[in-house]
């Protein structure tokens, strides 16, 4: 089988997330796609995330119906740190050992993988799948060489979907009383609604 694991916060998810899990299912005839939420990424304000289970709980509502996805609550549950080697490291050991297994992230994520915690055992556990990013230049195989040596057969450069979404964007529609309904799945625009996520905090 093939299996590629998506990781981010997902604070939300959103269209653009599906669309590149959709993407690289097709590109690469994959049997699963993980998403894998972030317990407590080493690079981001833990403050500043959503509490895991209503990101878990926005997942769920968004892939419902479709058994390709799946969650991982791994890196949710694991206490410290979010390291991406560490939890590949974990889930390669749970496949069967002819399984191809994938990581799909960014054009800016790939361009700085070389600086990522044992990046070169990283590549050497999976293939990274690099997808558009609004804003970045698509990497160069031979630039990242250089940085990342082995990179050049283990990297797969996605050219489509090209989609100008965020979740920094969303959740600041929201906090303006906006909408977010051509941004996410209808399911996750009503759970927000509900749980009154992203709305600013009252100062007193």
């Amino acid at each position: 089988m093939k299996i590629a694991v998506l990781g981010g916060t997902f604070d939300p998810i959103h269209l653009g997330h599906l669309a590149v899990a959709e993407e690289a299912r097709r590109l690469l005839a994959l049997s699963k796609v993980i998403f894998m939420p972030a317990g407590r990424p080493y690079f981001k304000d833990r403050a500043a995330i959503s509490p895991a289970e209503d990101r878990i709980k926005m997942l769920g509502l968004a892939i419902a119906g479709q058994p390709i996805y799946l969650i991982s609550r791994l890196e949710v549950e694991r206490p410290g740190p979010s390291y991406a080697v560490d939890s590949m490291a974990q889930i390669k050991k749970q496949l069967n050992p002819a399984d191809d297994l994938f990581f799909i992230m960014g054009w800016d994520n790939l361009m700085n993988l070389h600086l990522w915690y044992e990046a070169d055992r990283l590549i050497k556990l999976c293939r990274v799948v690099a997808a558009p990013r609004p804003g970045f230049p698509q990497p160069s195989i031979q630039s990242l060489e250089h940085e990342l040596p082995g990179i050049s057969e283990r990297a797969i450069i996605m050219e489509r979907p090209l989609i100008d979404i965020s979740a920094t964007l969303i959740r600041e529609k929201v906090a303006n009383g906006l909408t977010i309904d051509a941004l996410v799945p209808p399911a996750v625009a009503k759970y927000i609604q509900q749980k009154g996520l992203y709305k600013p905090s009252i100062q007193h």
